[in-house]
């Protein structure tokens, strides 16, 4: 493999010399930096980017950690922290975790030890004791830890008291709440907004309440549970899209008309939400903006090493299709 050194020796010039124009930094004469660009074309030199990084404490790396790559919210969102790495010349890198405490660990302790400068964390797993340990900055993205971080996010307690007062706008009687896994904070936080709503209503009852783990399968199971034991909910509330999807193909195989007789609303604003018939109504997070935003904060982190901790919490927005029925009409 071919070294600074043999590009000093076949330019003439010192290993200091090519090492400035490999940086750009420090002068070299315009014919000195001629024949160290053509040395390092002529030997196909490549720069040792572990070497660099060591030498440096940076290696202009980032990473986000996500829970599910086979949900189309995360390559939504991973796309917005790629773009902003690739403007300010940041390698990418994307870690699948599962929702696995052992593959959250396994990754930040390979990152750190490659010099990784920042890290966006999604996880419903990650404690106080780990984030704790991590060396480098860390932005919180979609879900909070129970340790103070700089974080992006959207207000999930109204963006759900939204969903559910609009089911009730149009009329519906019974509505139940398909809810995600336990230890995410969202999850949390989306079932408080729907029980603001219907909590002291003669027919709620917690019964009404059902986990689909924020998967297509499992939301689709229990939702169908559900129905066959409480034909009376013609409402749900579903705190992500791809819960929605399985809500609504566990009603077509009930033989439940959407939205005639069973009126859902999903949350996330994903584009498979568009695919399906009926198309699913939503609660949509701006993904683009808070992935974008969440990569240009850890940026600021990482050049300023600014200890400061920052909270940016976006707005929702209802985005109306078929899977409900339509305003003013009321069985």
């Amino acid at each position: 493999m071919v070294t600074i050194r043999d590009v000093a020796r076949f330019a003439g010039v010192s290993v200091a010399t090519v090492s400035r124009v490999i940086n750009n930094k420090g002068y070299v004469n315009s014919d000195t930096r001629i024949r160290v660009v053509q040395a390092i074309n002529q030997l196909k030199y490549r720069p040792n980017d572990v070497a660099r990084s060591l030498f440096k404490g940076k290696s202009k790396m980032i990473a986000l950690f996500v829970p599910d790559i086979m949900n189309p919210f995360f390559p939504e969102l991973a796309r917005a922290v790629e773009d902003v790495c690739n403007v300010h010349h940041y390698t990418f890198v994307l870690c699948n975790t599962d929702n696995s405490i052992e593959k959250e660990l396994t990754y930040l302790n390979a990152l750190q030890q490659k010099s990784v400068d920042g890290i966006i964390i999604v996880s419903s797993t990650l404690k106080k004791e780990h984030i704790e340990e991590v060396t480098v900055p860390i932005i919180a993205l979609d879900r909070t830890f129970g340790v103070e971080l700089s974080t992006v996010k959207v207000n999930n307690r109204e963006g759900a008291r939204e969903a559910t007062e609009y089911l009730k706008l149009l009329g519906c009687q019974c509505i139940a709440h398909i809810s995600g896994p336990k230890n995410a904070s969202n999850t949390e936080e989306r079932k408080q907004g729907y029980l603001d709503v219907v909590k002291n209503d003669d027919w709620f009852s917690c019964n009404y309440i059902v986990s689909g783990n924020y998967n297509l399968q499992v939301a689709k199971g229990v939702i169908t549970k559900l129905l066959e034991r409480h034909p009376e909910i013609d409402g749900l509330f579903v705190a992500n899209d791809v819960m929605g999807v399985g809500a609504i193909k566990a009603a077509e195989e009930l033989g439940i008309n959407v939205p005639n007789n069973l009126s859902i609303i999903g949350f996330d604003g994903i584009s498979l939400g568009e695919t399906t018939s009926p198309t699913l109504t939503t609660i949509a997070q701006p993904i683009y903006k808070m992935g974008s935003r969440a990569a240009e904060m850890l940026i600021e982190l990482i050049i300023n090493n600014d200890s400061q901790k920052k909270t940016e919490e976006f707005s929702v927005q209802l985005v109306e299709r078929q899977s409900t029925r339509p305003r003013g009409r009321e069985e």
